[in-house]
């Protein structure tokens, strides 16, 4: 004890103040030896990186929750002491800090609510993106689409505050069975052979989609105990639709939402061959052209000329 009032007096602090400062360093000090070795055992225990990640931040969030109460603890003395500095707290807190409490908030609606992972690809408002980390004030995507077309990455980061996920809609391509439906159009002209081009689409559907069958039925029956998730035909389909300048073919099948545009390439390639092959049916683009009803429409259904033109005279 002499040594400590040696101290004390020497550095003219009270006896008691020294004894919480050196408390505080004994429990930081405690806090960082704890984190690492805690990060350690999750790296030896976990073998999937996402789940790896996320108990490593779990784990820091605690202990760092735990060293702060222990802080607390050592410089503000008895319940009362603590009930008052809390409150005056929290009331000058909410009015200075609503937005960054309103993040926390969003923060753990996050981690108790899971709308998203770290992994998933999502979008919020007009943001879409894949999240690579969930912290206490924001979370972090890498960002997908922009000028970027078909739902490729560009490269950039976006820091998204977590109170948006109060305000806007969270829209998260991974979270019913990991698959999304994708659709092609084509339009074929009016005198193509459309049944001939639609069955060859068809075929070009089954078997891109043949090999993912049954991942698709196993993760949709898994989905199904926890969101009412009910699809009458999982299988690919081509729709018929009339356009002003021929009949469309809306080619729809599912593909994993990273997948999107390396699928459609490979259908798009798939389909020029095919067609290049097909004599009777061809692609419909926009082209002017003079149709004379008298001579080229059909026999009921032609305009009949005044008595007294020629159909001749009629077409010049």
């Amino acid at each position: 004890m002499d040594s400590v009032d040696r101290l004390s007096a020497a550095l003219g602090i009270p006896v008691e103040t020294l004894g919480r400062i050196a408390g505080t360093v004994a429990v930081i000090a405690l806090w960082l030896v704890l984190g690492r070795l805690s990060r350690r055992l999750v790296a030896r225990t976990v073998d999937d990186s996402a789940a790896r990640f996320q108990m490593s931040r779990v784990s820091g969030y605690v202990l760092g929750a735990v060293a702060i109460v222990a802080v607390a603890r050592l410089w503000i003395q008895g319940i009362s002491g603590i009930a008052t500095y809390f409150g005056l707290l929290s009331a000058g807190i909410a009015i200075a800090l609503q937005d960054p409490l309103t993040n926390i908030a969003g923060w753990l609606f996050i981690l108790l609510r899971r709308p998203f992972r770290v992994g998933d690809r999502i979008q919020v408002g007009t943001q879409i993106g894949d999240v690579v980390d969930i912290r206490p004030l924001r979370f972090v995507m890498l960002e997908v689409g922009n000028w970027v077309h078909a739902d490729q990455g560009t490269g950039r980061i976006l820091h998204v505050p977590n109170g948006f996920v109060f305000k806007n809609t969270i829209a998260n391509y991974d979270e019913a069975f990991g698959y999304i439906w994708n659709e092609l159009e084509l339009t074929v002209t009016f005198e193509s052979d459309w049944r001939t081009a639609k069955q060859t689409l068809e075929a070009i559907l089954v078997r891109q989609s043949r090999t993912i069958d049954d991942e698709v039925k196993a993760r949709v029956d898994q989905a199904a105990h926890t969101l009412h998730i009910k699809f009458p035909k999982l299988t690919p389909a081509v729709w018929t639709t009339v356009v002003e300048n021929g009949v469309r073919l809306t080619m729809r099948y599912l593909c994993k939402s990273r997948l999107r545009r390396s699928s459609a390439s490979e259908i798009w390639e798939e389909v020029l061959d095919a067609f290049s092959k097909l004599e009777s049916v061809g692609f419909a683009y926009p082209t002017t052209r003079r149709f004379d009803n008298i001579s080229e429409g059909k026999a009921e259904a032609r305009a009949v000329p005044p008595a007294h033109v020629s159909p001749a005279a009629t077409r010049d």
